[in-house]
């Protein structure tokens, strides 16, 4: 270009106006030092000028017709780079070498390849999905045409694939679910907080620690910032407590958020339904304990915790597997203190062992649930981080007036809200494929009653038993189409309906109802307030939401399908 222009003299700047994409100052100065080099070893007559010369300048343009040009020139390793950050942790984890074994919980560990998996199907296709570490989906797993079908949720095409419509069923769903969870970790001493959603990429603390995670983040501009869209709620907590002044008399201090909603840039063939996604609901929970002692005590409370909380939303410990993770000398030191957590459990866990700490934690155990593809979700977790207090400046005052760094337990209680869902749809397919009929729990059915009345005749019989169960905090309502008695039965059927009450002139005179049981697969004779008696006692302690669409069906709209 520049024989064409017949020159041989060049000026090189940094005329930041020029870009909306701007490379931090010393990456920019090391390119522009690496171009002045190279157009010296060309023969060139060059010259460099310092960040901020083009404060007071002119220019004097040559009359030629190629003196006047613009050009963008990128490099394809560049361009490829700005796709996408992926933190040191994520390359670490990559080349991670693991030991595999299977604790029991009379504390014998024995390799993964000699174990007798027998009676223990589950944990071996967990143990298998594990130490394979393939993430891909090739089939589309039960739950996705099942949350379609049922109007819970959707994908959203308008949006970055891994992000949800939740429809208004799923919306109920989904609330009660937070609720639940929320109100479950304040009984347990969690005090709620806010957070922001992004953060500078480029804070001394928050690099360093997104180097540490093991996730992909979103990248976005701001003026002259590069943030990142926060992937849990350590961020805005560990801000908070290094700005909070705490005594050794707080600990164990806990401070709670249900981020909605956290980001991670998944690769696009993992990304599947509601099982792994880009933007998520989590619950997050951390603990910042005086010492190691403390902090396993707290952590043997917060695994009983999420074990009974699970439980609560509807997944037995038959439901999935532990994973315990952990590095030689952490297992050496504690051995005692995890075997303790298999006991509990009272399964055999599967043990991830490393040689050399790679990651902020020491120890790390999560529940997983096992899909109808033989593939896994991680639910409930916790960690055991011995970094984090010193990398944010984190501090308590102990008995002696002296500063000291906490440890800090990280726990999502009940993992991401969407994967609970997953969960709870992907059991009801492994149900159903046993004989037995798919359901919701209960208190996560959007409609818990319906009233099939026989005719427009008794359909006011109908609004007054409506009412009653309203009245009781149940979710009712009445299919009040003009379809035939059979197929507003079998629609019912389809929509999971847990109790179904056909209402006529003998169920009037009588008083007495045939109650569909769902569970129970029968159809039971009961009194209303039976059927109310029975309800109340099966949803106790849960929270609860009113109906989520109108209460009658001819006024419904259609979602999906």
């Amino acid at each position: 270009f520049l024989k064409k222009l017949k020159v041989n003299r060049i000026l090189i700047y940094p005329y930041a106006h020029l870009s909306s994409n701007l490379a931090k100052p010393t990456e920019a100065l090391r390119v522009i030092k690496a171009m002045e080099a190279y157009a010296k070893e060309k023969g060139l007559e060059t010259y460099r000028a310092p960040f901020g010369w083009n404060k007071q300048f002119t220019i004097s343009i040559k009359g030629h017709p190629l003196a006047e040009q613009s050009r963008t020139i990128l490099s394809t390793e560049i361009k490829a780079e700005k796709e996408e950050k992926v933190s040191e942790a994520v390359k670490a984890e990559e080349k991670l070498k693991s030991f595999w074994y299977i604790l029991q919980p009379d504390g014998k560990m024995i390799s993964v390849e000699e174990f007798d998996f027998k009676g223990h199907e589950n944990l071996e296709k967990f143990a298998k999905y594990e130490i394979s570490k393939v993430r891909a989906a090739k089939l589309m797993p039960p739950h996705v045409p099942l949350m379609k079908r049922l109007e819970i949720a959707d994908y959203e095409p308008a949006s970055d694939p891994g992000n949800i419509r939740w429809y208004p069923k799923g919306r109920l769903i989904k609330s009660l679910l937070e609720r639940f969870v929320t109100e479950t970790v304040k009984k347990y001493g969690g005090m709620e907080v806010e957070t922001p959603v992004m953060y500078d990429f480029h804070h001394p603390s928050l690099a360093e620690y997104v180097n540490r995670f093991p996730a992909r983040q979103y990248l976005i501009k701001s003026e002259d910032k590069e943030l990142f869209l926060r992937f849990a709620a350590c961020f805005g907590q560990f801000l908070m407590a290094h700005d909070a002044q705490i005594s050794y008399k707080h600990m164990p201090l806990k401070l709670y958020e249900l981020t909605r909603y956290s980001f991670r840039r998944e690769q696009s063939g993992e990304v599947v339904g509601l099982k792994r996604l880009r933007a998520f609901t989590m619950p997050d929970c951390h603990a910042f304990c005086t010492d190691l002692e403390q902090a396993k005590q707290e952590a043997i409370i917060r695994f009983k915790l999420c074990i009974k909380l699970l439980e609560e939303i509807g997944l037995s410990k038959e439901d999935y597997e532990v994973a315990i993770r952990f590095t030689k000398d952490f297992y050496r030191e504690n051995e005692d203190f995890i075997t303790s957590l298999v006991k509990i459990f009272e399964k055999p866990a599967l043990i991830e062992m490393w040689e050399k700490p790679f990651f902020y934690f020491r120890l790390k155990w999560d529940f997983n649930f096992v899909d109808n593809q033989d593939k896994a979700a991680a639910l409930s977790t916790d960690q055991i981080d011995v970094e984090n207090a010193k990398r944010y400046n984190i501090t308590y005052v102990d008995e002696k007036g002296e500063k000291r760094y906490p440890l800090i337990l990280h726990c999502s209680p009940s993992g991401a809200i969407e994967r609970c869902v997953y969960a709870l749809l992907e059991k009801a397919y492994r149900e159903q494929q046993e004989g037995k009929p798919p359901r919701l729990p209960l208190w996560l059915s959007p409609t818990q009653v319906r009233i099939i009345p026989m005719s427009d005749k008794y359909l006011p019989h109908a609004e007054r038993m409506a009412d009653v169960l309203e009245a009781e905090k149940i979710r009712v309502d009445i299919d009040d189409r003009t379809l035939t008695l059979q197929k507003r039965v079998r629609e019912a059927e389809k929509e999971w309906i847990p109790y179904i009450i056909v209402v006529g002139q003998k169920e009037i005179e009588s008083d007495v109802l045939p109650v569909r049981d769902r569970k129970a697969r029968e159809i039971r004779k009961m009194k209303l307030k039976e059927l109310v008696n029975e309800i109340k006692d099966n949803v106790k302690g849960r929270p609860f939401e009113t109906l989520p669409l109108p209460r009658h069906l001819s006024k419904r709209p259609q979602f999906y399908g």
